[in-house]
């Protein structure tokens, strides 16, 4: 068919159903940005958005036999995109007022259908999975998706995850600039992140854009507002920013998934140092991780390729600890991991403290990067090591009721994509 013809379809059909019943239609158009993003993952974007384009203009804009339409979407694309032959849109979006309860399962409606299915005793479960989603000032919208699964099997577990291959969001991740994935990891580790939104996605600028790649995650429900303040700055300019954080424990799992996946499709084998350092086995995870960091470096950009400036020694730093977090992100169910937190006098790497401390060793790692005046690797290990030691990181662990002996520290040394991993278990 051509796409002319096609383009004309909806226009057409318009016109028999109007001559049928004698009455205008009304269009309503699901998920229409879903072949937009489908073009932009597999790089046919500018001949979908001109089919789209003239689709539109034919059924929404020359068509006399339309009362209204109704479109849904989890993305605004821009106008200028898809758009620009229209007039006359009333946009709503996630951070409008308007129809703020139409959108999902309310919290009242949940707990009547819990009550109904005699399954009540699932209540704080649910609101921890499935809860958070917000529109306008309402932020306790349900997933219907889930929770209708969820009554159906009386299990909870990860539905929404299932439905698609969220592929564009692991993109954005995947192959966006270091400070996204920072800002990432922190989301990951259950933080909250301050950032101003556009809700009118641009897809050219997706790619590096940090604005427009948070504002998409808020848009395609993985991000959350969780406040919101404006002011005016000192250049007399109206600023408005929001709090963003992960919308549930559900959306979490998955992304944890996610990373997983992408090691795992590396062909890298990422479970090979978790269960070396769970074995405390520091000949494994030295040879796993030289054996694995030319092949993931390259992977993940680390900004050493040619052409480009060398990062400094925290980025560096940033780098591994954000490669190694994301290895053993899986130990999530057995371990609480956090990173970047204050314990003691400073503020460690990361630590995973067991959930079940008499079976499981504590763990801290700290990160260093070799300086000029050290000899080699072995004396970088050594300075981390002794970081933890003088800054008291194992205060909080200590503090909780585990013993010195039951806490593991790592010291993991860097130069280049050269690796050496030193422990220390104090007696």
């Amino acid at each position: 068919m051509e796409d002319y013809i096609a383009a004309d379809s909806l226009n057409a059909l318009s016109n028999f159903l109007m001559k049928y019943y004698g009455k205008r239609v009304i269009i309503l158009l699901d998920e229409y940005d879903t072949p937009m993003q489908e073009a932009y993952i597999n790089g046919y974007w500018e001949e979908m958005a001109a089919f789209t384009r003239n689709l539109f203009n034919a059924t929404f804009k020359a068509n006399p036999y339309i009362e209204r339409a109704l479109m849904t979407g989890i993305t605004r694309i821009s106008k200028e995109s898809i758009f620009s032959d229209l007039n006359n849109l009333e946009v709503i979006t996630t951070t409008s007022k308007k129809y703020t309860d139409c959108f999902g399962f309310t919290e009242k409606e949940v707990m009547a259908a819990l009550d109904e299915y005699h399954l009540s005793q699932y209540r704080l479960q649910i609101k921890e999975w499935y809860d958070g989603f917000s529109f306008g000032g309402n932020r306790e919208i349900y997933n219907p998706w889930s929770i209708i699964n969820f009554l159906d099997k009386k299990e909870v577990g990860s539905y929404w995850a299932n439905t698609s291959s969220n592929s564009l969001a692991g993109k954005l991740i995947r192959e966006g600039n270091p400070n996204i994935k920072k800002t990432f990891e922190l989301l990951l580790q259950g933080e909250s992140i301050q950032m101003e939104l556009d809700e009118q996605i641009v897809y050219d600028q997706l790619n590096g854009e940090e604005q427009a790649v948070w504002s998409f995650l808020l848009a395609s429900g993985y991000l959350k507002v969780k406040g919101f303040k404006s002011h005016i700055t000192e250049f007399l300019q109206w600023k408005q920013e929001y709090e963003l954080e992960m919308t549930n424990f559900e959306v979490t799992i998955m992304f944890r998934n996610m990373v997983r996946k992408w090691f795992s499709g590396s062909g890298m084998g990422y479970s090979d140092l978790v269960n070396a350092l769970l074995l405390g086995d520091l000949k494994a995870m030295n040879n796993y991780m030289n054996r694995v960091t030319s092949e993931v470096f390259s992977y993940f950009d680390t900004g050493n390729s040619s052409g480009r400036k060398k990062p400094s020694r925290d980025g560096a730093e940033r780098f591994y600890h954000g490669f190694v977090l994301g290895l053993i992100v899986e130990l999530a169910d057995r371990y609480v991991i956090t990173s970047n937190r204050e314990s003691g006098f400073g503020r460690y790497d990361i630590m995973l403290e067991p959930r079940k401390p008499f079976t499981d060793d504590a763990i801290i790692i700290e990160f260093k990067v070799q300086e000029k005046e050290e000899a080699g690797l072995f004396d970088t290990v050594q300075k981390a090591l002794q970081q933890i030691d003088e800054k008291c990181y194992q205060s909080n662990l200590t503090a909780k009721g585990i013993p010195q002996e039951r806490i593991r520290k790592y010291g993991f040394a860097f130069c280049g994509k050269r690796v050496l991993i030193g422990s220390k278990i104090n007696a």
